[in-house]
């Protein structure tokens, strides 16, 4: 599967240059001229990694950095850029960049650089995968993440594949707030992100299976307007002789 790769620029024949030259390297490419089309695209759509010049139309990149982090804390962001101060470079990455390469450039490194992002976070997804166990329980409730199992307040049941993959998501990040953006994206999967409606349909399903009160849920919790947070106060192992 190619990867995907957000390509900010607003200098055309380097645009077209860059993103001709990725190409033939294997990656698919979606390229933007400005800040707030680039935030746009991020937000419709699924990218590996973002590549990202500073002085651009409408909205600067340091500015589309932090929109990206506000949606996700982990894709590989790239400054490309001709501010080559080393202030410049130190603000770039305080505003949550991964790298910073300067213009002018060669190419063989900003492939090079790419491939180590992106090979960086493959290894974070899997460290990301191994913090959670085969069987995480809250409450009186768990989940079986091997075999689709679970125990709610009405008893034991199983997950659907969407349910058991929502609920890793946010069992990965519990007690952290998970944009309905991030959670299409890896969830669904969707290149282009359709209505955010149907996450909320599967939230009111898991709330109804491990909430006592799913109006006034205690764990799967709303952040107005971003997304989802699954609350964990205190992480317990499960109890011997809980599961069969």
């Amino acid at each position: 599967m190619q990867n995907r790769i957000l390509l900010v620029e607003d200098e055309l024949h380097l645009q077209h240059a860059i993103k001709l030259n990725l190409e033939l390297e294997g990656f698919s490419v979606q390229v933007s001229g400005t800040g707030t089309d680039a935030v746009k695209l991020f937000r419709e759509q699924k990218f590996d990694l973002v590549i990202l010049d500073i002085m651009l139309p409408e909205m600067d990149g340091f500015m589309v950095c932090e929109n990206i982090r506000m949606y996700d804390q982990q894709i590989p962001v790239l400054f490309l850029s001709a501010k080559n101060t080393p202030a410049d470079r130190i603000a770039g990455l305080k505003k949550g960049a991964d790298d910073y390469l300067t213009k002018p450039f060669e190419l063989e490194e900003l492939i090079l650089r790419i491939n180590k992002l992106l090979e960086r976070s493959k290894q974070i997804k899997v460290t990301i995968e191994n913090r959670i166990p085969k069987i995480f329980y809250f409450g009186n409730c768990w989940i079986n993440f091997e075999n689709h199992e679970a125990m709610g307040i009405n008893g034991p049941f199983e997950l659907t594949k969407k349910e058991l993959m929502l609920m890793r998501l946010l069992v990965e990040n519990r007690n952290q707030v998970v944009s309905r953006e991030h959670i299409l994206k890896v969830v669904w999967d969707y290149t282009v992100i359709p209505n955010t409606r149907t996450i909320d349909n599967f939230i009111l399903a898991l709330r109804k299976y491990f909430e006592k009160d799913p109006k006034q849920p205690e764990y799967i919790q709303s952040a107005r307007g971003i997304g989802y947070r699954l609350t964990i106060l205190e992480e317990r192992e499960i109890p011997q002789g809980a599961i069969a």
